[in-house]
């Protein structure tokens, strides 16, 4: 892998029938992969098509962004499901996406679990190992995308899949590696200057920094930008500018991993 190359990815196709949310077709201009919506916290059938298509038009990778069945949540809250329930309702929804990727003449290549599922997943173990399993299950050949230095990472690693090592550029870290909860102060990072920063100190670091300054040494192959807030577009437009001007190289996940 060239050190200098890196991969952006968006949550997207998360609108609902007449509800829209964010600009996904400004961020497809910018990022390289894309994790949609299932249906499950955010989207709908027509979505998922329209984005798959949007999204292949403009030559970005496909991945499923699979969640907890919470709608009215956003797939933000904590649910307790067996890991026969969670593994079912994986493929379910990885499975939706395939279907309309290939009804547009394309192919998922990775998985991104989405919201609290992601955020229980990257610390418990049985829950990745279960989101792992599901995953191969699908397709060996399909990318796992997780936090760097999280429980997701290392099942997916002993499930025998490829995995994509991600960092977020909106969100500040704890000292376990961990995303430091939503709740507490300084857990987002709002202005692109500050992702910008964020995203160049991990680089140049080689891996996680921490809030308090703390190195945490990991791969990096993707960088998330969440596609959600106002700001949105001007960040990731931003970051990806500041990556090129370092002289990183934009790539897909499937070239990195």
């Amino acid at each position: 892998m060239n050190p200098t190359s890196i991969n952006l990815n968006a949550d997207l196709g998360e609108s609902f029938g007449a509800w829209r949310m964010g600009d996904d077709a400004a961020l497809l201009q910018v990022i390289g992969s894309a994790n949609i919506a299932c249906g499950f916290h955010a989207g709908d059938p027509v979505v998922m098509r329209d984005t798959v298509r949007l999204a292949l038009a403009n030559g970005v990778s496909l991945g499923a962004h699979p969640a907890f069945p919470d709608l009215q949540g956003f797939g933000r809250r904590a649910m307790q499901l067996s890991a026969r329930e969670l593994e079912a309702t994986i493929l379910y929804q990885v499975g939706a996406l395939q279907a309309m990727a290939a009804a547009e003449g394309g192919r998922v290549t990775h998985v991104k679990p989405h919201g609290a599922l992601n955020n229980i997943a990257c610390a418990d173990a049985g829950v990745a190992a279960t989101v792992a399993r599901a995953v191969r299950a699908l397709d060996r050949e399909l990318i796992l995308l997780a936090p760097a230095l999280s429980a997701l990472e290392q099942a997916g690693e002993a499930a025998g899949l490829r995995v994509g090592r991600e960092v977020f550029a909106d969100r500040s870290y704890q000292g376990d590696g961990q995303l430091t909860p939503r709740s507490q102060p300084g857990a987002v990072l709002h202005d692109a200057p500050a992702c910008v920063q964020h995203v160049l100190r991990m680089l140049d670091a080689g891996g996680i920094v921490t809030a308090d300054g703390q190195r945490l040494p990991t791969p990096i192959h993707s960088i998330c930008v969440h596609g959600d807030g106002p700001d949105a577009v001007a960040s990731a437009q931003q970051i990806r500018l500041a990556l090129e001007v370092a002289g990183y190289r934009l790539a897909p996940l499937t070239a990195l991993v």
